[in-house]
């Protein structure tokens, strides 16, 4: 009995964090709590209420009711937890840059320049979003107020959303006032921010595990609802085409939340790197290649048109066929979409193959420059015929840059812009500036190492979860298909049988079953909709989850749209073989 007490007390703590935490992130907002409520809760407010008074009092079929209060909920729930949302997104980002920062701000502590000047020098970094912002805030307090840097760091650090970030503002308040040198604590830091990286790094990929199950379930479910939604009206009588619709938009629903979510919980990892004012070499190619596929595709569109709706020549009337299952006319069109797909994907594995001979490049770099105690062009004369992989034409390319004399800052921007790779960038400049400012280059070098070792680690286990989520969004494309199209296929079954039946005795087959309620042309285009929604979708998350170029998605969606046509094909050729012997 005493135990009750204790859990009530606990639950009450419990509640008593969450509705702190919902008025903390409301007060964070730019927008005033109450000015919030009137404009944006109230109205979200009223719009559900609404919709719960359609679903009571107007008179629609069950499948079709339930989905609209939801939708009322759902934007209700939305606008009750934006700012709550908006704290966790700032969280977010804070946590997936927080090893970039701590990294440049390490380097450019080794360096010959004031403390403050290592805070101002990241707050004009804009990439790093929230954390330059809360930078810049220290300066502000600092600079304007006239506060010390451990008093601004202690102030701040009540305030950042990231637990491991006001940490590191505590301890280095702490080492401020305790007269350590910046470069000390922050050296001595590397270790524990690495260690917090790789946590967070990975507590996400055990979410996206976690969701991935969720996500099989939830679809599960949405297909077994739509098969349900084909069959039935058989024997209710009731309007398919309404009952399918309705499911259809509910399962887009729950596709695109899951699409949201897993693009919330991602670790933000950047593999591209797009300079601004630099052209890198085969830019052209993916160009061609991505106005290749969408002409082509285009073309194709004109031609599946022609054939389906007699609008001029057709698709048929370049093959040796005379028609082609319908299905079918929805994958052809976007074949040419793999095009691009394909050559983003061989540039997206050169990349990764530079990004993991990086760090020896940069650890050779630096511990050459202080051991010969000579200038960049001078090592890497010798640097260059070493063998770095994909990466030893981008470093011979350095070398004739800096030894025609050009501007080592123009010269690695053409490095990095030629590499593609984002972390390769970023390190190269933060080497750059370390050199620039008088940092030692054998130190420089080994903390770049070092950090960029980790993160190529993380990669492999990303990629592992990668392969996973693909495999997963592969078979229940095939499995969704392959139950819509069944239960299809036995209503077209029963429609000619009950035809057949009426024709040939006096039975009252309406009686018995209903099949005069169904278009089945449209049954079918609702459905091969569901095939193209999931496609588009599933290849969203996938290219989500890998953290690629945009357009390796497209390679998926081609390959997602031909799996669910094909399977549709061979369903409805397999049951009608087996159901009309």
């Amino acid at each position: 009995m005493a135990s009750e007490p204790a859990a009530e007390s606990g639950n009450d703590i419990t509640a008593s964090e969450t509705l702190a935490s919902i008025v903390d992130a409301y007060e964070r907002m730019d927008m005033e709590m109450s000015r919030y409520i009137f404009l944006i809760v109230l109205p979200s407010l009223v719009f559900f209420a609404g919709t719960v008074a359609v679903a009571v009092f107007v008179d629609l079929p069950l499948s079709v009711r339930l989905p609209i209060p939801l939708l009322g909920g759902l934007v209700l729930f939305a606008a009750i937890a934006y700012p709550k949302l908006l704290v966790s997104q700032e969280r977010v980002e804070m946590e997936n840059q927080y090893h970039l920062m701590m990294t440049h701000m390490t380097v450019l502590s080794t360096t010959n320049i004031d403390r403050m000047e290592v805070f101002r020098k990241l707050g004009e970094e804009k990439e790093y979003g929230a954390l330059s912002a809360e930078i810049n805030r220290v300066v502000q307090l600092v600079d304007t107020w006239n506060q010390s840097l451990d008093d601004a760091c202690r102030r701040r650090a009540r305030r950042i959303p990231s637990e491991p970030l006001s940490d590191f503002f505590d301890r280095l308040a702490y080492t401020v006032n305790a007269g350590q040198e910046l470069s000390e604590f922050l050296l001595s830091e590397q270790q524990v921010m690495i260690q917090n990286y790789v946590t967070m790094y990975e507590s996400t990929l055990d979410n996206l595990e976690v969701m991935k199950d969720l996500y099989l379930s939830m679809v599960l479910s949405m297909t077994f609802a739509l098969v349900f939604a084909i069959v039935l009206p058989i024997l209710t009588g009731t309007n398919p085409s309404m009952t399918v619709g309705a499911v259809i938009v509910l399962y887009g629903f729950v596709q695109t939340g899951f699409f949201l979510i897993i693009r919330t919980m991602s670790p933000y990892d950047p593999l591209w790197y797009y300079p601004d004012d630099v052209r890198p070499e085969g830019e052209w190619s993916m160009i061609g290649s991505l106005v290749a596929g969408g002409v082509l595709s285009v073309v194709l569109i004109i031609l599946v048109a022609g054939d389906l709706f007699g609008i001029g020549p057709g698709l048929t009337d370049l093959l040796p066929v005379s028609s082609l299952p319908r299905p079918i006319y929805l994958a052809i069109p976007v074949t040419p979409l793999a095009i691009p797909g394909i050559v983003f994907r061989v540039e997206e594995e050169r990349i990764k193959a530079r990004d993991d001979e990086f760090p020896s490049f940069i650890r050779a770099l630096g511990a050459s420059e202080t051991a010969k105690q000579s200038t960049t062009t001078a090592v890497l004369k010798t640097l260059r015929k070493k063998d770095f992989g994909p990466l030893t034409d981008d470093v011979d390319d350095l070398f004739k840059r800096l030894n025609m004399r050009l501007e080592p800052d123009r010269a690695w921007q053409y490095f990095t812009a030629n590499t593609r790779s984002y972390l390769i960038q970023k390190f190269s400049e933060m080497y750059l500036v370390g050199r620039q400012m008088g940092g030692e280059p054998k130190q420089l070098g080994e903390l770049i190492s070092q950090n960029m070792n980790h993160v190529n680690q993380l990669r492999q286990q990303r990629e592992q979860a990668t392969v996973t989520m693909i495999g997963l969004l592969y078979g229940i494309t095939a499995a969704s298909s392959f139950a819509f199209f069944i239960g299809f296929k036995i209503v077209d079954i029963l429609a000619e049988m009950s035809l057949d039946l009426g024709t040939s005795s006096q039975m009252n087959v309406g009686k018995l079953i209903h099949t005069e309620v169904y278009d089945l042309p449209f049954i079918q285009f609702l459905l091969l909709g569901v095939v193209m929604i999931n496609a588009v979708l599933s290849s969203l998350i996938i290219r989500t989850v890998d953290g690629g170029h945009k357009a390796n998605a497209l390679l998926h969606f081609v390959m997602l749209t031909w799996i669910g046509c094909v399977v549709a094909v061979l369903t409805m050729s397999v049951v009608g073989g087996l159901l009309n012997v």
